[in-house]
């Protein structure tokens, strides 16, 4: 039986405080990507799919239109990383979309590296 696993990570960049929360699942990875308070934002999903199909994933907004790029982006990398559903919500209120994506990739890359560690523990 599998546990779900929650992990969170945050930094402060330009006096901002930016912050990722992953909630692990079986088949599945739920990321909450917030500037400030944790809010939902921008909701996207991505499915990895056969790579004899294609080898990028699917993937479509749900919710939102304000940062669609980041949204996509993001489930996309970490469904064909991960090879499992993502759902990604990206709020960010004031920090440029592109350097907010760029930081959140990095406290999502530490967040995976210490679930790959306790899973080997």
């Amino acid at each position: 039986m599998y546990k779900t696993r929650v992990f969170h990570e945050e930094t402060v960049e330009e006096g901002k405080r930016l912050s990722a929360t992953i909630i692990e699942l079986g088949n599945s990875y739920i990321v909450l990507l917030s500037e400030g308070e944790e809010n939902l934002g921008t909701l996207s999903v991505s499915v990895p799919i056969k790579p004899e199909i294609s080898r990028l994933p699917v993937s479509s907004v749900l919710l939102g239109e304000r940062h669609v790029i980041s949204a996509r982006s993001i489930a996309e990398r970490l469904a064909a990383a991960t090879k499992k559903i993502v759902l990604v919500s990206v709020f960010i209120k004031t920090i440029d979309e592109m350097k907010a994506g760029q930081i959140f990739m990095r406290l999502i890359e530490k967040i995976l590296k210490k679930s790959v560690e306790q899973n080997e523990s």
